[in-house]
């Protein structure tokens, strides 16, 4: 099998990698700066795409031209923290790059390596559960918040477009993670993430695709 994950280069996107390697499966890892740990893995490296930027998901698709994909996994996010009472020029430019990459980077690389697609792939969009409505308890966050609520619509849309396809899609929360994202800080390693995202990806098939869940196997709210 084939795998392409965006954000590869470190984090989640970068732990997937080796999770899957040792399944004995292909991975092609896509970044925008490819890393040290990165190049340590041995997998097949496209780096110089941002997924926010059109021009560079065709160039994407061109480097996977004749490539089948079997499960494409969408990881690559920022995350910054706007607070009300604060949202001033800056803090918009904030939320609006939360938006270009979290919530439109998705739709702009699934689009284009939609054709790479086939019957039984399987996409994952990596989400979280602060873009759910039901579950805010706590306020603020709002670039985040909006953007992963943004993103949970979108893979949503893309569920319903791709399944006559035979193609399913799934959102995943990958847990609080100690990533660079979250300053070192959170309940679980990446590892435990990454392998809770492969098993929900196994899981996946056409009658639940479109569903929300949780690494753990806890699903959702939207």
């Amino acid at each position: 099998m084939v795998y392409v994950i965006t954000g590869a280069n470190r984090g989640i996107g970068l732990e997937l990698c080796p999770q899957v390697k040792e399944r004995g499966d292909e991975v092609v890892a896509v970044c925008r700066h490819r890393s040290a740990d990165l190049d340590k893995l041995g997998a097949r490296v496209i780096d110089g795409v941002d997924v926010r930027n059109l021009d560079d998901v065709r160039r994407l698709r061109e480097q996977l031209d004749g490539t089948k994909i079997d499960v494409l996994i969408n990881v690559a996010g920022i995350l910054s923290n706007q607070q009300l009472g604060k949202i001033d020029e800056p803090a918009i430019e904030a939320i609006r790059a939360q938006f270009e990459v979290n919530a439109l980077g998705p739709v702009l690389v699934t689009q284009a390596l939609m054709d790479l697609l086939h019957k039984g792939s399987k996409v994952g969009i990596i989400t979280s559960r602060m873009g759910s409505i039901a579950d805010n308890g706590s306020g603020g966050s709002y670039g985040y918040r909006m953007s992963k609520a943004a993103v949970n619509a979108a893979g949503k849309s893309l569920a319903i477009d791709l399944e006559p396809r035979g193609i399913s899609v799934v959102l995943l929360h990958p847990g609080y993670v100690r990533t660079d994202m979250t300053g070192g800080s959170g309940g679980i390693d990446p590892e435990e993430a990454a392998r809770g995202l492969l098993a929900r990806l196994d899981d996946l098939s056409l009658e639940t695709t479109g569903s929300f869940w949780h690494q753990n196997g806890e699903q959702l709210p939207w």
